[in-house]
């Protein structure tokens, strides 16, 4: 009956060109379909993660979250009538758009559309990126996260804890007020952003390996304005990456080696360190809390923070051991 994960997101466009080119040759996704005014794009073994509409529109039109099956999205329906959220089913024509067997539709109180759904299509067709990147880190952890902005966190949180049951992973109070929540190990796959506005603040996608992540750095880096953040890493969930504007006037976070959580024995925290362990200096805020987001690492970096990195089988070697008082200091490490 829970939700599983991030299973995929619509996008509002001014122009397919556009998006076309960021989606394939920057963010390395698949072009697989394109008709008048949409394009699909893959990530994975789904026929589809993200389908873009040229409607003249700007951010996200809608978020498909997953659940496990016919049964679990009778019992979500319910669960959403009993609470008094107006929900409908969604028509078998907008189940073939979407490439699932099922899904209902609703509308969170901040007026974003969502779309609960079972039964993903897959291919299986071999992923072929759009440009030479190693893939994406999708499975059971969704296809990434969403952040999203809103005027007060009181007003939002009710509702995706109480009514669709995410899980709240910790939370930071500067240099903004941003709540993150989980539904499966990823870290977060939704969190808050305390702005006074309403709409998305950024989408994120994970790769397997660091270095596809640098490589995309280089290339918006030739175009700078694009970078919306730098190159950092962050405390909470760890990632490495770096935010970049997409065509539609939101964010996209591009990132490697997010931690992944035991959800059944999580304790939330609250995060003091600030929102990044180093770098991601934020061009989005204001010159306050942009000052005040650069002492907090400042003070991370007194302090001497630091955290393992987080890898899968197959993307790593281990050093060579040539260090023997690392060896020495070993218990006295910290190890996340």
């Amino acid at each position: 009956m829970d939700i599983q994960g991030l299973g995929y997101v619509g996008i509002r466009a001014k122009s397919l060109e556009d998006w076309t080119s960021f989606g394939t040759q920057f963010l390395g996704m698949q072009l697989v379909e394109r008709g008048g005014k949409s394009l699909a794009l893959r990530m994975d073994d789904r026929k589809q993660r993200v389908v873009v509409s040229e409607d003249g529109g700007e951010g996200v039109a809608f978020f498909g979250w997953e659940v496990a099956d016919a049964a679990a999205l009778d019992d979500f329906g319910a669960r959403l009538e009993q609470a008094g959220v107006e929900v409908a089913r969604g028509s078998r024509a907008l189940a073939d758009e979407r490439r699932v067997k099922d899904l209902v539709v609703l509308a969170d109180p901040l007026g974003n559309r969502l779309e609960i759904f079972h039964g993903a299509e897959t291919t299986t067709d071999p992923f072929k990126p759009g440009r030479a990147i190693s893939g994406f880190r999708t499975g059971p952890l969704g296809m990434g996260h969403a952040v999203l902005h809103c005027e007060k966190i009181g007003d939002i949180l009710p509702f995706y804890q109480d009514i669709l049951g995410f899980k709240l992973s910790d939370y930071c109070t500067k240099p903004f007020a941003a709540y993150f929540f989980h539904v499966n190990p990823r870290h977060h796959s939704v969190a808050f952003i305390e702005s006074g506005k309403v709409g998305i603040h950024h989408l994120m996608v994970e790769t397997c390996y660091l270095d596809d992540v640098g490589q995309c750095y280089d290339i918006a880096q030739k175009t700078p304005e694009m970078i919306a953040t730098t190159f950092g890493r962050h405390y909470n969930d760890q990632v490495h990456s770096f935010y970049s504007w997409s065509p539609s006037k939101f964010m996209f976070e591009y990132g490697w080696g997010g931690r992944t959580i035991d959800t059944e024995n999580w304790k939330p925290e609250v995060i003091t360190q600030g929102p990044s362990l180093w770098c991601h200096e934020r061009y989005w805020l204001n010159e306050q809390q942009r000052n005040e987001a650069r002492e907090l690492r400042i003070s991370n970096a007194e302090k001497g923070y630091r955290l393992p990195l987080n890898v899968m089988e197959g993307n790593y070697k281990l050093a060579r051991d040539v260090c023997p008082w690392w060896d020495a200091t070993a218990p006295a490490r910290k190890t996340g």
